[in-house]
C-alpha cells in the first residue's frame, strides 16, 4: 500500500473522531444547562412551598396548580374532551353498612374456635 493513502485515510479517521467528540461535548453540555434548569425550578418550587408552610397556606393545591399551568403551557394546542353524563352505578339509598338496600348476599361471620383439621 502507498504511504500517502495511508496517512490520508488516518488524518481523516482522526478529523472524523474530533468531530464526534465535539458534538458528544456539545450535547453533553446541553444536558448540563437543562439539568441545571430543572434543579433550578424544583429550587424555586420547594422555596415557594416552604414560603407558603410559613403563611399557612395549602402549599399541595400551590403545587398541583403549577404544575397544570405548566402542562397547559405544554399542550396548548391540546383540546380538552368532554366527558359524557354519568348515571350512579347504585341507587342513592345504598349503604354498605346498614345492610339495606344491597344485593342478595350478605356477610356472616365464620363458626368460633379453631380450624377443624386432622
Amino acid at each position: 500500500l502507498e504511504p500517502d493513502v495511508v496517512v490520508r485515510r488516518q488524518e481523516a479517521l482522526a478529523a472524523a473522531r474530533l468531530r464526534m467528540q465535539e458534538e458528544l461535548n456539545a450535547q453533553a453540555e446541553k444536558y448540563k444547562e437543562r439539568q441545571r434548569q430543572l434543579e433550578e425550578e424544583r429550587r424555586r418550587q420547594k422555596i415557594a412551598m416552604w414560603e407558603s408552610m410559613q403563611e399557612g397556606k395549602s402549599y399541595k393545591g400551590n403545587l398541583k396548580l403549577n404544575q397544570q399551568e405548566a402542562e397547559s403551557g405544554a399542550s396548548a394546542s391540546a383540546v380538552p374532551k368532554s366527558k359524557p353524563n354519568k348515571k350512579p352505578l347504585r341507587g342513592g339509598g345504598y349503604n354498605p353498612l346498614s345492610g339495606e338496600g344491597g344485593g342478595t348476599c350478605s356477610w356472616r361471620p365464620g363458626r368460633r374456635g379453631p380450624s377443624a383439621g386432622g
